[in-house]
């Protein structure tokens, strides 16, 4: 696992500022704090920071090919290189090291473009061919691994892990982009290829970028789509044997490392059935990872403790108090753009105790995607049933009225809370999920954002994003459409992000055998009633797992792995957030209401409204103004804005 970062002179062959690239690479030390190396030549300079985990003494990047015309800084796992080794010696390759970064440079000699089509892993590189003149930059198909990339006026083109590589050039203008501010206080993070700044984007997943000097810049090209066909009639039996094959080689490729590995255990079915088949594949106890909480409502260390037990692992466990909230500002300059999921913050503490004892981790994240574990997952169904028994044309004006004139309940039983389902139903299929999926949801944003933001973002709707997906998803079954726009989307955006930068501030490799993607297109082919059957969400994994592991691990309330927001704005974060929401920083960008801010503090700390998300939102955006765009050194000053219409 590393980083990896450059600069490519697009139009000719300008020198590159080794002191530069330097502070580019630095600025990703702890993504490989183990080794750093560059490789610069007229017009290109290529940096990486290597964390070792394969190959540790011959595995230094940059890499080359047997007459150094191919090079290559990658990040990353391609778990089957040991497959791919032979096939390339056969085609008359020499290998000079054991590592499977060596496999991409004769990939791309043999295979060209298509060489990511063969490689079965994460990833993230970029290769420079200098025969051809042409810079190649590659990410895997459910982009566990990130990759940013700017072209500057100048006609240079910088690349990296992380954005901060690309601001640490001193090139890429802070100006923030109106519609990522539309994207992410919908979402909750800026949805691919956009990033917060509007010159920099982010390489989508399964698209892979081909630059040659003296061309203009090509659009990236996509290599790799899941689809949904359902068509397999595996009976239910079979399915469990195959699922639980599937898994066991998913992992098995994923335990391949020359450092000490394990794996998290929260406890749930996705981490659980992870740590039991890794304990089928290891001669030796795993090593495996949890924390609890002093809040009883948040702790689910009891039933990882269980589990650890049974497979006599060896169990870390650390006590994290339900008030560690001064993560805030470290979040925050972790990510470089805005991000409001609240789990970044057990997430990065998990990934710290992890790393005490281990160097490579296994997850259960993309378990809910790929095997429809989410509630909201049963009642989207339920909405569709409904949906469909009525035209829209009735719809529409009939549940926007319930919609309007339902109270919002936060403080009733769930089941009375119906104004979300009302506001949901009148709505199309994709704008009722992007609806349940809103953090702030659309009326929330038209009293967020003032009439000078609108303007900058032209009228654009963070759900064109969901729109876009949803083009292409090939499949109008309510269960795989919504899965799919949550591979593209959420998995991407939120969850991905969140795990990669959380363990990448440790020197810790995750990896994600539930995300496998080979097991993904399988599980595709498979009809949806395998996947959410009546209440029961992860059917198909629940029932391979029974064998391995106990009913009450299987088939309890999934609880998350949350922090108590709303008490801290209420408690011991409610001068924090007063400050926060309603101080200078956001004020002077013109952009928020500040009646609206004000309803929304006063609202949630009377206990009149529960607002800890939306808060925590605008808390995260006003925390990136403040360490990115206007660090603590700095003199503050008003936020450059940029107007999406020019």
């Amino acid at each position: 696992m590393c980083g990896i970062t450059g600069i490519f002179d697009t139009r000719s062959q300008r020198e590159v500022d080794r002191a530069v690239l330097v502070r580019m690479n630095e600025s990703q030390h702890h993504r490989g704090p183990d080794e750093g190396g560059l490789h610069i030549e007229p017009g290109l300079g290529l940096g990486h920071r290597r964390l070792s985990i394969i190959d540790l003494s011959t595995g230094q990047q940059p890499l080359y090919n047997e007459d150094e015309s191919v090079c290559v800084v990658f990040n990353g796992e391609i778990y089957n290189y040991q497959e791919l080794i032979p096939e390339l010696l056969a085609l008359g390759h020499r290998f000079h090291t054991r590592s499977d970064t060596e496999v991409i440079v004769h990939a791309w000699e043999s295979w060209g473009e298509d060489c990511v089509r063969r490689f079965r892993g994460m990833f993230a590189f970029a290769l420079w061919d200098r025969n051809r003149q042409t810079l190649f930059l590659a990410r895997d198909r459910l982009a566990v691994k990130p990759l940013y990339y700017a072209l500057l006026p100048d006609g240079t083109f910088l690349f990296g892990s992380e954005l901060k590589s690309l601001l640490a050039h001193g090139g890429l203008a802070r100006e923030i982009d109106p519609l990522a501010v539309e994207e992410y206080f919908a979402l909750g993070y800026v949805a691919e290829p956009r990033t917060i700044f509007r010159q920099a984007r982010k390489l989508p997943p399964a698209h892979t970028l081909t630059l040659r000097r003296g061309t203009p810049l090509a659009e990236p090209k996509g290599y790799w789509d899941v689809r949904f066909s359902l068509e397999s009639r595996i009976s239910l039996a079979d399915a469990c044997a195959q699922l639980d094959e599937r898994l066991a080689e998913s992992i098995r490729l994923r335990m391949i490392a020359e450092v000490p590995l394990g794996a998290f255990l929260s406890g749930g079915v996705d981490s659980s059935a992870v740590v039991a088949l890794m304990a089928g594949l290891s001669s030796a106890p795993v090593n495996t990872c949890s924390i609890a909480f002093d809040d009883p409502a948040y702790n689910e260390a009891a039933f990882a403790q269980k589990v650890a037990d049974r497979y006599r692992t060896n169990h870390h466990c650390d006590l994290v108090a339900s008030d560690d909230f001064d993560l805030i500002d470290t979040l925050a300059r972790l990510y470089d753009e805005p991000y409001a999921d609240s789990s970044a913050i057990p997430t990065y503490r998990v990934c710290q105790l992890a790393r005490q004892h281990v160097t490579v981790a296994l997850s259960g994240d993309g378990g809910d995607e790929t095997f429809g574990g989410y509630r909201r997952y049963r009642l989207h169904l339920m909405e569709e049933r409904l949906r469909t028994a009525l035209p829209y044309g009735v719809r529409r004006p009939l549940f926007g009225l319930l919609g309007r004139a339902y109270p919002k309940a936060d403080w009733a039983p769930r089941m009375f809370r119906a104004k979300t389902t009302f506001e949901g139903m009148a709505r199309t299929t994709v704008g009722g999920y992007f609806h349940a999926m809103s953090i702030l949801r659309d009326p929330m944003r038209r009293e967020l954002f003032t009439d000078r933001f609108r303007r900058e973002a032209g009228g654009y709707s963070a759900q064109e994003v969901f729109r876009r997906h949803a083009a292409r998803a090939g499949t109008d079954d309510p269960l795989a459409l919504i899965q799919y726009l949550d591979l593209k989307t959420y998995l991407v955006g939120d969850i991905n992000t969140k795990v990669d930068r959380a363990s990448m501030a440790h020197s810790l490799e995750v990896r994600e055998p539930l995300m496998d993607h080979e097991l993904v297109e399988w599980m595709a082919t498979l009809p949806s009633s395998l996947k959410v059957r009546g209440q029961e969400g992860k059917f198909l994994l629940k029932e391979a797992m029974k064998p391995r592991l106990p009913q009450d691990i299987l088939f309890r309330p999934k609880m998350g792995f949350a922090v108590p927001l709303a008490r801290w704005f209420r408690g011991p974060l409610r001068e924090r957030v007063q400050q926060a929401v309603l101080g200078p920083r956001l004020a002077a960008t013109g952009w928020f209401n500040p009646v609206y801010l004000r309803h929304l503090i006063d609202a949630h700390q009377s206990g009149a409204r529960d607002y800890s998300a939306p808060l925590w939102t605008i808390l995260m955006f006003e925390a990136f103004l403040r360490n990115v765009m206007d660090p603590p050194a700095e003199h503050p000053a008003a936020v450059s804005v940029v107007d999406a219409s020019r």
